[in-house]
């Protein structure tokens, strides 16, 4: 196996970037060479949400992909999946959809709907993402036929509708989608779609459901092993993202003395820039992508702008970025098949 073929992608969390500075951020993240930038969907007064912003950076870059966070407990489904559509064709086919389901009480009460926690959290994620799907489907790609001799702007025949209803254990208030979706398929035909590693699984949203799964452990050490369990458990058709937050010596700075309280269970380095890539190199002979969280934004930045990201190319561990990809490329994913195509439908009922 080639270095390029080994070698993984980076992808950075822009939580703290505000609009202000948010196109200077992620122009800066692009140029440095990360894979990816993702948007943590974490209220605060005066914000934009995580799929807003990330549809600000999209018609500002092009070739780092555009993936925020959506929840998938409050909000409606039919909703998410047209405004990641929509997210995919202002970025060129760079978008993406962490989808997230946590306990919010908050978040419940602020949509006048009953508090949804433990088993049921799945249950809610793996029903959004299925809705998604199926109307990303619902048009077919060539649906838009723009026919001036007979006044037809779609084929109908090319729309479908998609009959989605909650399964009938499900924990939550039943609904159900009929469809079709309100915008032509995504550029990409099905967006990548992530969640993290504790909410794949059996009994839990369905490994085939995810294309790459976001992957955690309590300290650095561990977290090349939880990578290899993951994997293991998930098999190899989910690609697996380590997560870390990382504090580096900065601006005249020990990384020690700028080191700030860990944020839940996820792993994280504080050190030299030539540390973190001594680290980066392992994790990604074990993961397909490493996700880093900057404790300061600008200061991490610029540190892995100038010292980490060019040493991992040095190495051949970090791949290049793809010119005028999608976020598909990225995770080496191929065409998407649309589920609802005639023609495919053709082809299987010829027993080809």
């Amino acid at each position: 196996m080639s270095n390029a073929e080994k070698a993984g992608f980076l992808a950075i969390e822009l939580d703290g970037a505000g609009y202000e500075n948010l196109a200077r951020t992620v122009l800066a993240a692009e140029s440095a060479g990360f894979h990816v930038a993702t948007f943590k969907d974490a209220p605060e007064a005066g914000r934009a949400n995580a799929l807003q912003r990330a549809a600000f950076a999209g018609p500002v870059t092009r070739t780092i992909a555009v993936v925020p966070e959506v929840d998938t407990v409050y909000t409606e489904p039919f909703h998410i999946s047209t405004q990641l559509a929509s997210l995919d064709y202002v970025s060129g086919g760079r978008a993406g959809w962490i989808a997230t389901a946590v306990e919010a009480p908050e978040a419940a009460a602020a949509v006048g709907r009953s508090y949804v926690e433990g088993d049921a959290l799945a249950q809610e994620a793996a029903a959004s993402i299925e809705v998604g799907r199926r109307l990303w489907d619902s048009w077919e790609d060539d649906a838009v036929i723009r026919d001036v001799a007979t006044g037809r702007y779609i084929d109908v025949d090319k729309l479908h509708y998609v009959d989605f209803e909650t399964p009938e254990d499900f924990h939550g208030a039943a609904y159900s989608v009929k469809g079709p979706s309100i915008i032509p398929r995504p550029l990409q035909g099905q967006l990548p779609v992530l969640a993290a590693a504790s909410l794949v699984g059996e009994g839990l949203v369905p490994a085939d459901a995810v294309d790459a799964v976001l992957v955690t452990a309590p300290t650095a050490e561990l977290l090349a092993g939880e990578v290899r369990d993951v994997r293991a458990r998930l098999g190899a058709g989910v690609a697996i993202v380590a997560e870390l937050d990382v504090v580096l010596d900065a601006r005249g700075q020990a990384a020690a003395s700028r080191s700030v309280a860990a944020q839940g269970d996820r792993a994280g380095f504080v050190g030299s820039a030539a540390g973190l890539a001594e680290l980066l190199d392992s994790l990604l002979r074990e993961a397909d992508g490493v996700r880093l969280h900057p404790a300061v934004l600008d200061v991490e930045l610029e540190e892995l702008s100038r010292r980490v990201l060019p040493e991992l190319r040095r190495r051949g561990s970090l791949r290049p970025p793809i010119q005028d990809g999608t976020f598909r490329d990225v995770l080496g994913l191929g065409p998407a098949e649309n589920r609802y195509s005639t023609s495919a439908a053709a082809i299987a009922a010829a027993g080809k």
